[in-house]
């Protein structure tokens, strides 16, 4: 397995939540050096100075000053991925069984989760010294846990003719057998807190996920393929943070964000729908005793590349992409692109990615949506829309998007991370 597989491999292991993305982003950033900050505190920064921001526990932010002044270049992704969350009082007990009441995080290709061992992870917040000061806790349970059963197909004969799935009633996680045992209360709280050595009236509230607990593989003739839960959008996380890593101290500010929520629009306190990039921005030319209009100005003639995943084109349904795009797995990074500006970007963006692909011998292609296809969208409209500056959509093309596991070109992640580490130079 070559080096670059196996640490995107290990990395997607180590971030089950987007918490736990922070926190494994942060481990490695501290180990090269960067500082942390809180946005919750003054900022004193220096010129050559590398540093790093959380926020709110699912978002990170990561910047290096250069000590002359230079270009502003930016990278996006985001931490959070399809998945079931848990309600509260999440413990039902029926007819002999505990499960699990939860609910839908993003577009879930809903059949995929069936039948998996499945595990849960994120926080849970305790009873602290006082109400405004709660304890939180990082939670990975980390081995088998649960599972969403099928009905046989001797009970539901059509299953492969129509197999929709209601998210209440055919979705809800098995994770207990109680046979005749009378339950009382809410027992996946008195479980977790079990779990946690701590009392179930200490667990004031929590923010779990299921996720499958298999990991990742290579797979193909010669290895050529990954098969991995969550390379939408680890994958892009990963090259975002070894492109901010890999940058010995440019000139200006390169600086890479980490945002939470794009599964779900974006629109939230720590999405890229919020105000956090243009308050990051501002507080770190405040504390360079910056001028505003400068930032302004570097905004201006700065540049973002919005990292995500593409589509590949499917093997088996070749009719469902442009007839004459046809982005593949292993063709190299994907450009992405629409009219729409659901991918944000224009021509002078597509000219100078593919100008710097084409400089450093990176293999690079294009996607677009068929034209009677609406496709997806990402976190660079959004967050060009604040902070206006150029935006370019780019990704690797994988299969599955949005299963419980996906499939990608493994040559394609190397594509990615050369192109952040010598645009983020």
């Amino acid at each position: 397995m070559e080096l670059n597989t196996a640490e995107l491999l290990t990395y997607i292991q180590e971030c089950p939540s987007p918490y736990h993305t922070v926190a494994a982003s942060a481990k490695r950033l501290k180990a090269a050096g960067f500082m942390e900050l809180a946005m919750e505190q003054a900022w004193n920064l220096k010129r050559g100075g590398r540093y790093f921001v959380p926020v709110y526990g699912s978002t990170l932010l990561a910047f290096t000053v250069g000590k002359d002044d230079g270009p502003l270049r930016m990278a996006a992704a985001h931490t959070d991925f399809p998945c079931f969350r848990l309600k509260p009082q999440a413990g039902v007990a029926a007819e002999g069984y505990g499960k699990l009441n939860v609910e839908k995080y993003g577009g879930l290709i809903l059949r995929s989760w069936l039948d998996r061992p499945l595990s849960l992870a994120g926080k849970v917040v305790i009873k602290g010294k006082d109400a405004f000061h709660p304890e939180t806790r990082l939670v990975d349970i980390g081995r088998p846990l649960l599972t969403i059963p099928s009905l046989a197909i001797h009970m539901n004969r059509e299953v492969n003719d129509n197999g929709a799935l209601n998210p209440q009633t055919d979705m809800q996680p098995l994770i207990a057998l109680f046979g005749k045992e009378e339950v009382t209360g809410d027992f996946f709280v008195d479980w977790l807190a079990n779990e946690l050595s701590v009392s179930a009236a200490d667990i004031l509230s929590y923010e779990l996920s299921t996720y499958p607990v298999e990991s990742g593989c290579t797979l193909g003739l010669s290895g050529e393929m990954i098969s991995s839960p969550r390379l939408d959008n680890l994958t892009s996380a990963k090259a975002c943070l070894d492109g901010i890593l890999a940058a010995d101290n440019p000139d200006g500010l390169r600086l890479i964000a980490l945002f939470d929520n794009e599964e779900v629009g974006s629109n939230t306190k720590q999405g890229a729908g919020s105000a956090v990039l243009m308050q990051v921005l501002e507080r770190i030319y405040a504390s360079l005793a910056k001028e505003r209009c400068q930032l302004l100005q570097d905004i201006a003639a700065g540049f973002l590349l919005s990292v995500d995943v593409a589509h590949a084109l499917h093997p088996n349904h070749a009719d469902k992409n442009d007839p004459a795009v046809k982005p593949v797995m292993g063709g190299g990074l994907a450009l992405k692109q629409a009219a729409s500006q659901a991918y944000a970007g224009d021509a002078e963006a597509v000219a100078i990615v593919r100008g710097l692909c084409e400089e450093h011998s990176i293999a690079w292609q294009q996607f677009v949506n068929r034209s009677d296809s609406r496709g997806g969208s990402t976190l660079g409209s959004i967050a060009s829309a604040l902070v206006p500056v150029r935006t370019m959509d780019i990704g690797v093309p994988i299969l599955a998007m949005h299963s419980a596991r996906e499939t990608m070109g493994a040559s394609d992640q190397q594509a990615l991370t050369q192109l952040l580490t010598v645009f983020l130079q």
